[in-house]
């Protein structure tokens, strides 16, 4: 399939055939698994919609997982040493969106000029504020997805997903079969917010996909 998308991407610029194969990719990969899924809240979204996308990172199968419910075309921040590499650079040049890794002045930067694709091109976003997996539970969230969806001037939309971690744990290459749960959130507006309002979005972005994903958090975090 990533075969079949690099081809096609010598075409499609925007990057449309490649996010329908990556969603029946993913279909495929949940299938043989023997992983069932069931999505609520999906209907939320308007397929066509313009979103920051924002959810909790359990396990590597959680992006398969979120390609294969929500109804909307999705796009990634990839670090910018990956689109000089052949094949994986070509497919991720089709609407993906370059991101400097361990320098905040240049991830800033990052952030600002994705704001500016996402407006000008109408597309969505999916983040994992954690910055990371985690083993258990979920770590406080950066605030940069909350900083995104506000310069963009999109709705930001929180997303929980259930067991993804023991269908593929972490630290494992061995899938398990189960059920997965994906529960999307009400989209939050950003119109009229601030920079300054960022960190009061980012709390609350953390507290709804913990409420979402059901997984408890600190009282006081």
């Amino acid at each position: 399939m990533g075969t079949i998308a690099s081809i096609c991407s010598i075409w499609d610029k925007k990057g449309v055939t490649q996010h329908w194969l990556a969603r029946k990719w993913s279909q495929m990969l949940l299938a043989c698994a023997f992983a069932r899924w069931k999505a609520t809240g999906v209907e939320k979204l308007d397929p066509h919609g313009t979103y920051v996308l924002v959810a909790n990172h359990a396990s590597f199968l959680d992006i398969p997982t979120i390609l294969s419910a929500v109804p909307v075309e999705i796009r990634f921040f990839a670090k910018k040493s990956l689109f000089s590499i052949p094949f994986i650079g070509w497919y991720l040049s089709r609407g993906h969106l370059e991101v400097e890794r361990g320098d905040a002045r240049a991830s800033l930067k990052s952030l600002l000029e994705g704001a500016k694709i996402i407006k000008e091109r109408g597309i969505s976003v999916l983040l994992f504020p954690e910055g990371g997996r985690s083993p258990e539970g979920m770590r406080p969230f950066i605030e940069g997805a909350a900083y995104l969806a506000i310069k963009a001037g999109v709705p930001v939309v929180p997303i929980g997903l259930v067991n993804t971690r023991g269908v593929l744990p972490m630290h494992s290459l061995l899938l398990r079969p189960g059920k997965i749960e994906i529960h999307v959130g009400d989209p939050i507006e950003t119109a009229g917010m601030t920079p300054r309002d960022r960190a009061q979005l980012n709390e609350t972005l953390y507290r709804q996909v913990a409420e979402l994903a059901r997984e408890t958090i600190p009282s006081a975090a």
